[in-house]
Order: structure tokens, then sequence, then C-alpha cells
């Protein structure tokens, strides 16, 4: 891939979502930022001052999340969240989609929201997360472009407080419907630098994660060895290995089994119920 160390930093968003987090973590997550360049810290709104005073003249930038995790908000009060933190010093913007309206079908509503976000953010890059592991292939899909259509910045994978994370699969996808005009955010249970350059390779060009020194650390250290890159097998990355009747709706739980029963790795089926 040849990609350095220092261009991995500067694909990772630095992330801090946990509603426990105090001043202090917040602190500890911007000077590690500043250390390792990555390119943002992603925040919880209520954090965005002190960040953004933390980060003044440096280039990472502060990105905060909206209708964080659950995308149930109403989209008038996204629109109002969105220019409250750009006022407080924001510069990026992920917010969730309307998954529910997703599912319904109700397209009109799940443009309207994002349409709201964008412009409230007035320039400002919003990334839409579109909590994949809720959604069919073809749901994704039509999420995409309506991502594309009404100008968002970036599409992304998860929030991580879903049912699934990022999968190289889900960003391939991702990247195959959108093209190269905008960009793809993989996030969610990405832990190690092997997880990072997989999705990369399938097409992310921004990486969220809570990891981000680990996996710029050991990346580092990788460099002086070949014996990580041994070829995954095709089930260690796919979306269904993860499907869960206890997480996922049923009739997306179903798509995934009937999907992996049918694909020709099928040997290695995962489903046994």
């Amino acid at each position: 891939m040849g990609l350095t160390a220092e261009q991995l930093a500067q694909m990772i968003d630095h992330t801090l979502l946990k509603p426990e987090s105090t001043q202090n973590k917040i602190q500890q997550l911007c000077e590690e930022a500043l250390l390792y360049r990555f390119a943002s810290v992603c925040i919880n709104p209520i954090h965005t001052e002190y960040a953004a005073e933390l980060l003044q003249g440096s280039s990472v930038k502060v990105c905060v999340v909206i209708g964080f995790p659950l995308g149930a908000t109403l989209p008038e009060i996204k629109a109002l969240e969105t220019r409250a933190v750009i006022e407080r010093g924001a510069q990026e913007v992920d917010m969730v989609m309307n998954v529910g309206a997703m599912r319904d079908q109700n397209l009109d509503l799940v443009r309207r929201d994002i349409e709201g976000v964008v412009d409230a953010a007035a320039g400002i890059p919003v990334k839409v997360i579109l909590e994949t592991g809720y959604l069919t292939d073809e749901q994704k899909r039509q999420a995409c472009l309506i991502c594309k259509d009404a100008h968002a910045a970036f599409v992304k994978t998860s929030t991580g407080f879903g049912p699934m994370g990022a999968t190289p699969y889900d960003v391939r996808l991702m990247r195959e419907t959108v093209g190269p005009s905008i960009g793809v955010k993989a996030a969610g249970g990405i832990k190690t630098f092997k997880d990072a350059l997989r999705l990369i390779e399938a097409g992310a060009d921004r990486i969220g994660s809570s990891s981000g020194v680990a996996i710029v650390e050991d990346f580092r250290w990788a460099q002086y060895s070949d014996a990580w890159s041994v070829p995954d097998k095709p089930c260690w990355t796919c979306p269904s290995r993860h499907a869960s009747l206890n997480s996922l709706p049923k009739e997306v739980y179903l798509y995934y089994k009937q999907r992996c029963l049918t694909c020709p790795h099928r040997e290695l089926n995962v489903f046994n119920d």
C-alpha cells in the first residue's frame, strides 16, 4: 500500500464518545491528537468549546457528533445542534442518519434530515453515519446516494454503539456507490492497524477510532516484519460473521443468513440455527 505511519495518522479521527468522559480525558485526547497529528478529535457536543481551545492554531480539527448515537432526533433539532456546535468551534460534524426512516423507506424524511444539517453547517464538512448494521445492502446504497445528493462530505459506516462496526465489505459497497467525489469514513470496532489497513484498501479515506495511538505505534513496528501481511480468509471480514438475532432486526438478520448460506465460501458458514 506504501502508506507511512504519519500518513496513516492523518487519516484518523481520534475518538472519545463515552458518556462518562471527563475534561481530563478530553485534554488527553487532544494532546495525543496534537502529538500524532491526527485528522481530528471526534467528541460529544458538550466538549466542543474546550477541545477548540486546546487545538486552536493546530491542523487537528474539532469533529462533533450530531443526533448521536440513535439518529432519532427531530430534523430541526439536529440542525439547531449543528449550528450550536459550529458557533462553539466545531470544524466538522458527524450526524447520525434517521435509521428508522430508512428502514421504513421514508426516503423524503431521510433526505430532509440530512439536508437540514448540511444547510446548517454552511460549508463545514458533514459526515453522515448510516449505522450499516441495521440495513440491507440495498438500503445502504439508497442511503449513500441520498447523502451524495444532499452534498454531504462523507458517508460513514457506524456509530460504534450499534450492532456492527466497520467491515471492508460495507466500505467497498459504499465507495462503489458514491464514487470518488465524496469521502468514506469507516468507524466502529477498529482496534488494530490491520483493521485500519483493510478498510483503507477497501476504499475508506478516513478512520474513526478510539485506538488511534495503538494503531499508529503498532504500524510503525510492523514495518520491520511481513508476518502480519498474510491474506485474510473472506469470511473474516464479512459483516455476516457478526450477525446476531439478539442485536439485529429479524429481517436484517435473515438477510445476512441467506447471503452467508448462498455464498461461494459457505463451507465456513457461521449460521447453525
